[in-house]
């Protein structure tokens, strides 16, 4: 299973603007994708989803830009890769509203892709942004984002 642009994109944004976040001052988007190299018009489409999600809120004007519209100790990464991505499954027949596979009764693979989505799940909605600050602040700030 591999992440599209927009979760891994989002979830740096999101970073940022977790990073941000004492300072109270929203983030433009043009700061977020210049620093990042990326799209203002995607990072645009992206918070829009966010926004939707209630992840973030959007503050007009000037000095405008975007904040974390709760604290980042109350944000999972899993939130912020389901509101952008959907459900985080290897196959379809695990996904909880997805229960019409007709070979679920002998699916021998079903099992193993359970174990995989629970086991995502499990790292995903345990892990904050405000865990990531943290191990960022950790190793002195010097975390390679683009890793992420």
């Amino acid at each position: 299973m591999k992440l599209s642009t927009k979760g891994r994109y989002g979830l740096k944004a999101m970073f940022e603007l977790a990073l941000n976040e004492t300072s109270e001052t929203p983030m433009p988007l043009k700061y977020i994708a210049e620093k990042h190299g990326l799209s203002e018009q995607y990072l645009e489409q992206i918070f829009a989803i966010l926004k939707k999600s209630n992840l973030v809120k959007s503050v007009r004007g000037a000095q405008g830009g975007y904040l974390l519209s709760k604290s980042s100790s109350l944000i999972t990464v899993g939130s912020v890769l389901r509101a952008l991505e959907g459900p985080m499954a290897p196959a379809d027949c695990v996904i909880e509203s997805d229960s019409d596979c007709e070979n679920s009764e002998f699916c021998v693979t079903q099992v193993v892709w359970r174990k995989i989505k629970d086991s995502i799940d499990s790292v995903i909605d345990s892990v904050t942004l405000e865990d990531m600050v943290n191990d960022h602040n950790l190793k002195g700030g010097q975390i390679d984002i683009e890793e992420m």
